[in-house]
């Protein structure tokens, strides 16, 4: 799997992915997003949402097929203002972008019916803190993927990458298995209602406990 965007540091954080999944050639490669893509649509789809917020857009790619899905504006939000300034200039219908932390989400400003934060979690140096603020945007439901560990790592050596990593994609700073997803989440509070496992990735959607 090749096309990687060879990102650079914005903040002290790697910004966007390392592989562009709209350009993936290997077919495997391939078949691993689609799989990801039909997921995400599946969970949309139990109830669609009036309103979506995606957190942690990157190049927005997620963005634009929630809007092709639904036929709604979706609100994109990151903290990299270099990938909000390229998605804002590239002027994608339905979709506007705001430059912002996942730690200094406003719930009076950012709160949806819906709040997508997927590959986002992994990144972050506070995943608890994070998921709080996604907690007080006090959505009527959430979705949630980060990379399944150690399945993840293993692809990667598997494909000749990050070797002295053991595997790690750059940027990684926290590692789930499918069940350490789930315990992270409900510590949190967060009641998963579905689970799915697009190979390799941890795909959740739920709610928060009201009153906890």
């Amino acid at each position: 799997m090749s096309h990687s965007h060879d990102r650079q540091a914005e903040g002290g954080i790697l910004i966007g992915n390392q592989l562009d999944k709209d350009q993936v050639s290997n077919p495997i490669a391939r078949r691993m997003v689609a799989g990801f893509d039909a997921a995400l649509i599946r969970l949309v789809r139990d109830a669609p949402p009036a309103s979506v917020h995606e957190v942690g857009c990157g190049e927005g790619r997620l963005s634009r097929k929630l809007h092709a899905l639904l036929g709604q504006e979706i609100r994109a939000s990151d903290f990299s203002r270099d990938l909000i300034a390229e998605n804002t200039a590239r002027g994608d219908e339905g979709v506007r972008y705001l430059a912002r932390s996942v730690y200094d989400l406003n719930p009076a400003e950012d709160r949806a019916d819906l709040i997508v934060c997927c590959e986002v979690l992994e990144h972050v140096e506070q995943p608890a803190d994070a998921l709080a603020a996604l907690r007080r945007l006090n959505a009527d439901r959430y979705l949630l993927s980060v990379p399944r560990e150690p399945l993840w790592r293993w692809l990667n050596l598997a494909r000749g990458k990050y070797f002295g990593a053991l595997g790690n994609t750059p940027g990684h700073l926290n590692h789930w298995s499918r069940s350490g997803f789930v315990r992270f989440l409900r510590r949190g509070g967060f009641r998963v209602e579905r689970c799915l496992t697009p190979l390799p990735w941890t795909m959740v959607s739920g709610r928060f406990a009201s009153g906890d």
